[in-house]
């Protein structure tokens, strides 16, 4: 494996579902089903380097996108394993890093690149950079959040707009002496 040190204060972004805003950094919503490099239990999460790659990663194959929280992040990461330098070196399961892991999930069979993100876990590789399969020439991270400690990866939010806790999903009823435009106005 060949590894990367991202330039400190490194813009990586992601789309977040908005109910799960609250924890930008924990890595859970992706340790219930499991991800590319993640299986079930593990907690990930995932990043881009550009903001459509982001919107493209949470769209996937969807006709129209569901809602979502763009959140920008400032990383001052250890090395990151970078499957961009993949070679003949590297060993032969790395060649099916790219395969459709829902769909072998979902068939009863365990994705290979599930095997892969336990070779990282086992190498100690606190993540992995990689091509994005959704967005020809975006680029991803896969962060094993246990392995990143306080502080590498922040959020953006100079004026504290992410919500602090799981009641900001709940939805707003307009008081009784709003008018229509006024709640119109703040949507």
């Amino acid at each position: 494996m060949k590894y990367i040190q991202l330039a400190q204060g490194q813009v990586l972004f992601r789309a977040h579902n908005p109910r799960w805003a609250h924890v930008p950094l924990s890595g859970a919503g992706a340790a219930l089903a499991g991800g590319r490099f993640n299986r079930p239990g593990v907690n990930a999460l995932y990043l881009s380097f550009e903001l459509e790659t982001a919107a493209a990663e949470y769209r996937q194959d969807n006709d129209i996108t569901d809602p979502f929280l763009m959140v920008a992040y400032r990383a001052c990461l250890p090395p990151l394993v970078d499957l961009r330098q993949r070679d003949a070196g590297w060993d032969r399961l790395w060649q099916d890093w790219d395969c459709d892991w829902r769909a072998l999930y979902v068939n009863g069979v365990e994705p290979p690149s599930w095997a892969l993100g336990d070779l990282l876990l086992e190498a100690d590789a606190p993540g992995l950079v990689f091509p994005s399969t959704i967005r020809q020439g975006g680029t991803n991270v896969m962060l094993h959040t246990d392995l990143i400690e306080a502080g590498q990866l922040l959020p953006h939010d100079p004026l504290q707009l992410l919500p602090r806790n799981p009641a900001s999903w709940q939805a707003r009823k307009a008081q009784p002496e709003e008018s229509a435009s006024s709640a119109s106005q703040r949507a």
